[in-house]
C-alpha cells in the first residue's frame, strides 16, 4: 500500500491543515462521545464516570500505541449486554446481588480478556474476525440492540421493571407507561424526538451533533421540573416526586473514581465464560469496525489489524485496571470522525484529551444530566442495531442469511449471547454441508496466485467460505500499486458463501489502484438477487 510522506512543520509555523482538521474532528467527536460514554457505562451497571475514563484511555494511551488511523476507541453499546450480564452474575452470591462486588469482579474479567486480545494480536489472529458470518454478527448486534432498547425504555419512563430478561422487559413496557414519572417521561420523549428530527436539519446537524442538543435540553427540563428536588411537584396536572437518582451520579474527583479489580474467583467457570465473551465479542466487533472504517477512509489506507488489536488490548488492560469499561474501535463515533474531516489518529487523541478536561473542569454540570436523556440515546442506538432496516438487509441477502440472522436473535434473546452466536454458526455449517461443501473444504481449499503484468489472478479449488478468507488475506498482500486488475477465479468452487463475498468486497476497497473481478461458474445457483448472496453448484 502506498503512503504519503509526512512533512514536519518547523517551530513557529502555523499548524498544518491536517492538524487543524484533526482538532476539529476530535472536538466534534468529543461532543458525541461524552453523553454516549456516560449512557453506556450506566446501562452496563458501571459508574457513569467509568465510560468516560475508558474513552480517555482509548484516546490518550491507545493512540500512541499505534491504533488504526481514523478509528475512535471507547466503550460501545454492543458490549452493554455482556458487561451487564457479567456484573449481575458475578455479583450474585447465595441469591443476593451486590452491585459493587459484581463491578469489581467484572474488572478482573476485563483484565484477563484484555491479555487474551493482546495475545490474539501478537499471534496475528486479527483477520479471523472477518471470517465470522456477517449475518450471525448482525443477528448478535440486533439482539443486543433489542435488549438495550427494552431496558432503557423503563429508564426513560422513570420506572424500575420487575423482569430482567429481554422478553420480560418488552412485555412490561405498556405497564411502565401507566406508572411513568411525568417529569422523567417528558425528558425521555423530548430527547427521542430531538434525536429523530435533528439530523433532518442538515446544515446545523453537521456542526452541532444531536446528542449534545439532547444534553442541553435535558438539563434545562430537569432544572425547570426540579428533578433533583425530592419534594412533591405537579406537572400537567400529574403529581410526582423528584429524586437525585434520576440524574447522573459522578464522584467528587477523577482520582476518587479509580477502583481496582477483585480477582477473587476469576478462574471460576462463571468468570471464564465472561472472559471468553469479553475477549471474542470485543475482538470481533473491533476488527469488523476497523475494516468498515478503512473502507470509509477517503485515502483508502489499510490498517494493520494485528497492531490495532494489540493496542486495543493494552487499552483494555489499563481501563479495567482502573475501573473502566472494555473498549473497541467504535463504528458510529469513527464514522462521525471521518465525516468531520479527520486525517489521522490525532483526532482520537484530541477527543480523549477533551473528555479528560471536561471531567476535571465541569463535573458539576455533568451531574445535572437526566438519566432519561441518556436512556433516549441508547434507545435510538438499539433501534439502529435491531430495527426494521437491519431485518430488511438480512432478507435481501438471501433466505439462508435471514435464517442465520433470526436464529441468532431468537436464541440470544431466549438464552444468552454466546449460545446465540453458536446456534447461528451451527445453522450455517449445516446449510453448507447440505449444499455439497466437503468438511475438508472448510480448512484446505487450494489457492493459487499468478501475476502477469498489471493483473493478479487468484484461483480457488474447493469452496470459498469464511475460513478461506484467512489465506486469501495473504494472497491480497501481493496487490501493490503496479496491479491494476485482480481476478478471483471461483469457477472450480462447489460453493461461494456470503461471508466470503462480502469480506472480499471490503478488502478490495483497500486496493490502491486495482479493480476486483469475480468469476463464477455458469451453473451456480444464488440464494437471492443480491450480488453478495451465497452461490452453489446445482
Amino acid at each position: 500500500m502506498s503512503h504519503s510522506p509526512s512533512v514536519a512543520s518547523s517551530p513557529g509555523t502555523p499548524a498544518s491543515p491536517s492538524l487543524l482538521a484533526d482538532l476539529k474532528a476530535g472536538f466534534f467527536v468529543f461532543l458525541i462521545a461524552l453523553p454516549l460514554c456516560l449512557a453506556i457505562a450506566q446501562a452496563s451497571q458501571f459508574p457513569p464516570i467509568a465510560g468516560v475514563m475508558t474513552a480517555i484511555v482509548g484516546g490518550l494511551l491507545v493512540t500512541p500505541l499505534g491504533s488504526a488511523r481514523l478509528t475512535i476507541k471507547g466503550p460501545a453499546a454492543g458490549l452493554i449486554v455482556i458487561v451487564c450480564g457479567a456484573v449481575t452474575e458475578l455479583g450474585t452470591v447465595n441469591g443476593v446481588f451486590d452491585p459493587a462486588l459484581g463491578y469489581h469482579r467484572t474488572l478482573a474479567v476485563g483484565m484477563v480478556a484484555a491479555a487474551m486480545q493482546i495475545g490474539f494480536g501478537l499471534l496475528r489472529f486479527a483477520s479471523a474476525g472477518a471470517a465470522i458470518a456477517p449475518s450471525v454478527v448482525h443477528g448478535m448486534m440486533a439482539a443486543i440492540g433489542i435488549t438495550i432498547a427494552a431496558k432503557q425504555f423503563h429508564v426513560a419512563l422513570g420506572v424500575t421493571p420487575i423482569g430482567k430478561k429481554p422478553l420480560d422487559l418488552i412485555a412490561e413496557i405498556p405497564g411502565s407507561f401507566g406508572h411513568a414519572n411525568p417529569a422523567v417521561l417528558m425528558i425521555g420523549i423530548t430527547s427521542i424526538v430531538i434525536l429523530i428530527l435533528w439530523p433532518f436539519w442538515k446544515t446545523v446537524a453537521k456542526k452541532v451533533p444531536a446528542p449534545i442538543v439532547v444534553l442541553v435540553v435535558g438539563v434545562l427540563l430537569g432544572w425547570v421540573d426540579h428533578l433533583a428536588d425530592d419534594h412533591r411537584h405537579t406537572l400537567l396536572g400529574l403529581e410526582y416526586t423528584g429524586d437525585k437518582h434520576f440524574l447522573v451520579e459522578l464522584p467528587a474527583s477523577l482520582w476518587s473514581a479509580i477502583v481496582f479489580p477483585n480477582f477473587d474467583g476469576v478462574w471460576s467457570g462463571a468468570s471464564l465464560k465472561w472472559v471468553v465473551m469479553f475477549a471474542l465479542i470485543g475482538f470481533i466487533e473491533s476488527t469488523l469496525s476497523t475494516l468498515a472504517v478503512d473502507a470509509l477512509d477517503p485515502a483508502k489506507r489499510a490498517s494493520d489489524l494485528n497492531k490495532d488489536l494489540v493496542a486495543v488490548g493494552c487499552g483494555n488492560l489499563v481501563s479495567a485496571a482502573i475501573g473502566g469499561l472494555p473498549m473497541i474501535s467504535e463504528i458510529v463515533r469513527s464514522k462521525a470522525n471521518i465525516d468531520a474531516g479527520a486525517q489521522s489518529s490525532k483526532a482520537n487523541f484530541v477527543h480523549g484529551l477533551l473528555l479528560l478536561l471536561s471531567i476535571l473542569t465541569v463535573p458539576w454540570l455533568l451531574q445535572m444530566i437526566p438519566q432519561a436523556a441518556l436512556a433516549a440515546m441508547l434507545i435510538m442506538v438499539g433501534w439502529r442495531l435491531g430495527g426494521p432496516a437491519t431485518w430488511r438487509h438480512a432478507w435481501h441477502t438471501g433466505w439462508d442469511q435471514f435464517l442465520l440472522f433470526t436464529v441468532t436473535i431468537g436464541v440470544t434473546l431466549l438464552t444468552d449471547l454466546l449460545k446465540g452466536v453458536a446456534a447461528g454458526l451451527l445453522v450455517k455449517f449445516v446449510l453448507h454441508m447440505l449444499r455439497g461443501v466437503k468438511l475438508s473444504h472448510f480448512f484446505s481449499t487450494e489457492i493459487r496466485s499468478f501475476k502477469n503484468g498489471d493483473e493478479l489472478r487468484i484461483t480457488l479449488h474447493g469452496s470459498a467460505v469464511g475460513t478461506t478468507l484467512l489465506r486469501m488475506r495473504r494472497e491480497f498482500d501481493l496487490v501493490d500499486p503496479s496491479v491494476l486488475r485482480v481476478v478471483v477465479d471461483l469457477t472450480d468452487c462447489a460453493l461461494v458463501d456470503h461471508t466470503f463475498l462480502s469480506s472480499v468486497k471490503g478488502i478490495a476497497d483497500e486496493f490502491p489502484k486495482a479493480k476486483l473481478q469475480l468469476v463464477f461458474a455458469d451453473a451456480m445457483q444464488a440464494a437471492s438477487f443480491d450480488p453478495q448472496a451465497t452461490r452453489w453448484k446445482r
